[in-house]
């Protein structure tokens, strides 16, 4: 019994750094402005770091990718350099209040809607009213804007939105383990990212000479280690102690922290249409991550999968949870980011 009790603390300490980890992604991705690095500068950090410290397993991974399928590979590549670019992009014309909630919040709705579409899967009422505040929730976000560049902003953000469902359905159709998703999505998007740098399509600090070290080290620990490597493992550790439907509910707090955060770091302000936002989407989140379904039959007969249902080796969020899912829900649905964000 001691044991389980530590565990299950530990756990609760693992999701408690990944909420961290995953907050100063926003706040970081807002930053960049700030800084003396580009956008594809602080992407190439961001993906070269973890492809440097997981070399060891590129072999292992590129022979594990014969036995899967192209359209599982593409879906997991979008949650890489295009998820990352589009997040920056949106953060550079946004707030991080925005930024931190719009992506990850608005994934169940979009990760609901391709398996309707693809599966005519079934969705619970109580899904449904989830749902539903998170319609609720972007619009009101939407009263944000006093700008068309931030009505822009949105548009990119929630466009990041959807890049990050494709990636997480991707996840439910794959066969690699968690440091094989985090090699593929890495290494490629690392070559990519330093190709658009050093050829100039793309403004680059790097290349120039002009970029400060501790901007260097500082992007480096957050975007490279923090959000590529260490939230990862601890969202892991998290579900696989508590389970992936808690992890995921308490993983929808990040948009909140990022919000409270960004008042001292940035000079932004919780405003009454923000806090709206916040609460509605946040608990649309937690609503839809909490609410058990169960349904039966094969993505590959045209209808949604259950959580254990993907071929090979479930991903860690799932092996914890006895749930079945109409839809990819909880540790794929905000965090199946599972920190690889």
């Amino acid at each position: 019994m001691n044991s389980q009790v530590r565990a299950r603390l530990m756990g609760a300490g693992a999701l408690a750094a990944t909420v961290v980890l995953w907050s100063s992604f926003a706040l970081s991705a807002k930053g960049i402005g700030a800084s003396s690095l580009t956008t594809i500068d602080v992407a190439l950090i961001r993906f070269l770091t973890p492809a440097v410290l997981l070399s060891p397993w590129i072999p292992r991974t590129v022979r594990a990718l014969r036995r899967e399928r192209p359209g599982a590979l593409l879906l997991l590549l979008i949650g890489g350099l295009p998820h990352f670019l589009l997040f920056a992009f949106g953060a550079h014309l946004t707030t991080a209040g925005l930024t931190g909630l719009l992506v990850p919040g608005t994934v169940p709705l979009f990760v609901t809607a391709i398996a309707f579409i693809a599966w005519r899967s079934s969705i619970p009422g109580r899904q449904l009213l989830a749902l539903g505040a998170i319609v609720t929730g972007v619009a009101a976000s939407a009263f944000q804007a006093t700008t068309a560049t931030t009505v822009a902003g949105i548009g990119v953000l929630l466009a990041g939105g959807l890049a990050w469902a494709l990636f997480t359905i991707g996840l439910r159709r794959t066969q690699l383990d968690p440091i094989g998703v985090v090699v593929l999505i890495c290494a490629p998007s690392a070559l990519a990212a330093a190709g658009l740098a050093i050829s100039g399509l793309m403004p680059s600090h790097l290349t120039d000479g002009t970029a400060k070290l501790p901007d260097v080290l500082l992007f480096t620990a957050l975007q490279g280690v923090g959000t590529g490597l260490l939230s990862t493992l601890c969202y892991a550790y998290a579900v696989r102690s508590l389970g992936s439907n808690i992890s995921a509910a308490t993983g929808a707090m990040s948009p909140v922290l990022t919000a409270v955060v960004a008042v001292p770091l940035f000079g932004e302000h919780v405003t009454p249409t923000l806090a709206v936002a916040l609460s509605l989407i946040v608990a649309g989140v937690i609503t839809f991550n909490l609410t058990p379904t169960r349904t039966s039959g094969n993505a590959a007969d045209g209808r949604v999968q259950g959580v254990g249902a993907a071929p090979g080796r479930p991903h860690p969020a799932q092996e914890q949870d006895d749930t079945l899912a109409g839809v990819p829900q909880a540790a794929e649905v905000t965090p199946s980011r599972s920190g690889l964000l």
